[in-house]
């Protein structure tokens, strides 16, 4: 806490408080729904990060470890398991050898095609309450 700032008040780390369960809330749904679908959480969110990728398909693993906030060693680890559940294949750059990059497979699209629609519809179902949250939190004080 700096001379500038206050303590919060008791609605306010309320507010916080549900804002983070509410989060959390959609977090277990998104372990759950990846465990169902035959994949760790921690590989979902990176088939997502690849086909998400902005402005193409495909990601050097530096890039996914940005995405995921990994460090690089383990986002290799991670690259290699997705590999070999043949979730994503590793392609040379054509401009330079020396580059990889990471692309879903046929699998991998498949795979995140039904995890992100049933992502998609509990987000809807959750939309008013982390609506609610996110107006309560704006309200705070700085």
């Amino acid at each position: 806490m700096t001379a500038k700032t206050k303590p919060l008040s008791r609605p306010q780390y309320e507010t916080l408080a549900a804002f983070r369960y509410a989060l959390r809330k959609f977090t277990h749904f998104s372990e759950q729904a990846a465990l169902a679908a035959g994949v760790a959480p921690q590989q979902h969110q990176a088939l997502l990060a690849i086909k998400g990728f902005p402005g193409r398909d495909r990601v050097t693993v530096g890039e996914l470890a940005e995405r995921l906030q990994l460090r690089h060693h383990s986002a290799v680890g991670l690259v290699d398991r997705l590999v070999v559940e043949k979730l994503v294949a590793r392609v040379l750059s054509t401009q330079d050898r020396r580059r990889v990059f990471v692309q879903l497979t046929r699998r991998g699209e498949q795979v995140l095609e039904r995890l992100s629609s049933a992502h998609r519809e509990q987000l809807k179902r959750m939309a008013p309450e982390l609506n609610l949250r996110l107006r309560q939190l704006a309200r705070l004080d700085p």
